[in-house]
């Protein structure tokens, strides 16, 4: 198996987060070589200073957590994100339009992220699967798929559930190979992320990626 510290996203996004505490996950993704240090828009600027020179991407979130805004914030947000240094964005679906069935608004929200990127920067799109049904979760891959998106990625971990092996399996069936999957949400320990990775996740989003990568168990909630 690729080594899983390359395919961790080292999260830090809880609302009482400071700068110490990111300059803290910073050092640990440089120590440990994660792909990315994933961070609220406001601190994108901060970590790219402190991960300069190294092969850390800078990670931030878009319309998160609830995917709510319209496609015009998103959007704005987006581009602010890479001016600011942002390589890679995980955007929230609209998820009650999604439930309503308008595919074409959904379609052109996560279309709006993507064109704001213009292959500047990586997108993920989080359809948070804890709120969805299975028909639900297959058509919201399918949109991210058509809108031009990178990735497909379970979860916010701000809702009422996580990844699981069920759900990854699932979006790499409907996706293919040609797009990543991320499973994020409750992934804690080696196993679990193991487990997400053999069921077809190509990264992995944690805030307890030390412990995953050492072999331990991590403790806690959300990410």
């Amino acid at each position: 198996m690729k080594n899983i510290a390359s395919m961790i996203d080292h999260t830090i996004l809880k609302p009482d987060t400071t700068k110490d505490k990111v300059k803290k996950v910073c050092e640990e993704a440089k120590k440990y070589g994660f792909a990315s240090v994933c961070v609220n828009p406001y601190y994108v600027k901060y970590v790219k200073e402190l991960l300069k020179g190294s092969e850390v991407k800078v990670t931030s979130v878009i319309g998160f957590p609830l995917g709510s805004n319209t496609k015009e914030v998103k959007a704005f947000e987006a581009s602010q994100a890479i001016k600011d240094g942002a390589d890679e964005l995980d955007m929230v679906i609209n998820i009650g339009a999604l439930k309503d069935k308008e595919y074409d608004v959904v379609r052109e929200d996560i279309k709006a992220v993507v064109d704001a990127a213009k292959e500047k920067a990586i997108v993920k799109v989080i359809i948070e699967t804890c709120l969805l049904t299975e028909e639900e979760k297959v058509m919201a891959c399918k949109l991210a798929k058509e809108a031009g998106a990178d990735f497909v990625k379970t979860s916010t971990g701000f809702s009422t559930g996580g990844a699981t092996v069920e759900d990854v399996r699932l979006m790499r069936e409907t996706v293919g190979e040609e797009m990543g999957v991320k499973a994020s949400g409750g992934v804690r320990d080696l196993e679990t992320a193991k487990a997400m990775i053999e069921a077809g996740a190509t990264r992995i989003g944690a805030s307890s990626s030390v412990a995953i990568v050492e072999g331990t168990k991590a403790e806690g909630s959300g990410y």
